[in-house]
């Protein structure tokens, strides 16, 4: 079965033709198809119409959220729900293309975990495409998974992925730096970017501040996330280092300035490296502090979470005559 996961915000008017468009390509493909649409606090009747599409159509699930609560905890909802081997998400105003789907399954079929689509053609306006376009190129150089569109709405998924990436905040558009973090497989697809019928864009310029501070929580949380002593130590250190140094110098200094008065030295207090000096060994000092209660925080209440990702497991092996190493000693 593929589960299709729709995220819904003042979508009324596009939803029935886009269940009309998943059922051709479903029907075409011989897909074994669920649809599962999430309202995230609409407030234009697309409740209404995802409830008559359930009733005249017994594929398609609807969730419906108390208020707006985000896309994140919208495709949280619908992974949830979602009872397919595999996942394929889509935006709900028609920009992604149903029939692109079994494209994607057939990356998929030869072995990748996750395929991210690429509107390569964006019908969008420069305003959004300039600023996406240097997103995805900076969040390729942080983590080393270059894909062209990071913010693209259409991927597909093994629901194996999401016994082990948890979505919150806006991390949804990570997905696949969360998922090769885990070693999943990661792919991307060049999609048609169909251009806007009905409604607006829902996101704004925040968007580019909340994407850049996800991404740096991404990072920390793929690069350090069961070693956090691994950065704030080594940047503490480096503080504490050169405040040292700073103090070294200072004291040295301050000798001199008592041993030979006549070269007119400055008093330490009026010495801007003092403030900088005391600054630096109090930051690293701090700096050093909070990566060893990261370091607690991770070894008691992480311990149950792991820290790698099992692909498969061979049969169970019999051991000799039935029993283990200690009766057989025994």
């Amino acid at each position: 079965m593929l589960s299709a996961v729709i995220p819904v915000f003042n979508e009324v008017d596009s939803l029935t033709a886009l269940h009309g468009e998943l059922s051709q390509v479903a029907a075409a493909e011989k897909i074994d198809l669920e649809i599962i649409f999430v309202d995230d606090g609409s407030c234009d009747g697309s409740w209404e119409v995802i409830n008559r599409l359930a009733q005249e159509d017994s594929r398609v699930h609807g969730i419906r959220f108390r208020r707006n609560f985000g896309k994140a905890a919208a495709l949280s909802a619908g992974f949830r729900a979602a009872r397919g081997e595999r996942i394929v998400t889509l935006d709900a105003d028609l920009q992604d293309d149903p029939r692109e789907i079994p494209r994607f399954l057939a990356h998929m079929d030869v072995g990748f975990d996750v395929v991210s689509g690429w509107k390569q053609v964006r019908h969008d306006p420069w305003h959004k495409v300039l600023p996406s376009r240097v997103f995805n190129w900076m969040v390729g150089v942080v983590t080393g998974v270059r894909l062209h569109d990071h913010n693209c709405g259409m991927k597909s998924y093994k629901r194996e992925i999401f016994e082990e990436v948890r979505l919150y905040g806006e991390l949804h558009r990570f997905v696949p730096v969360l998922a090769h973090a885990r070693g999943f497989k990661v792919s991307e697809v060049v999609v048609n970017h169909r251009p806007r019928k009905f409604g607006h864009s829902k996101y704004g310029v925040r968007r580019i501040v909340k994407g850049f501070l996800d991404l740096l929580t991404v990072k920390f949380l793929t690069g350090f996330g069961q070693r956090p002593q691994h950065l704030l130590g080594t940047l503490g250190l480096c503080c504490f280092m050169l405040g040292g140094l700073g103090l070294s110098y200072l004291a040295i200094y301050w000798l001199a300035a008592r041993v030979f008065p006549e070269w007119g030295l400055l008093p330490l207090h009026q010495r801007p490296a003092t403030l900088y000096s005391v600054g630096a060994l109090l930051l690293g000092g701090q700096l050093m502090s909070i990566g060893f209660l990261a370091e607690l925080i991770t070894a008691y209440h992480g311990r149950d979470a792991d820290t790698y990702s099992v692909a498969e497991e061979t049969p169970a092996r019999e051991h000799a005559a039935g029993k283990s190493l200690h009766e057989r000693s025994a």
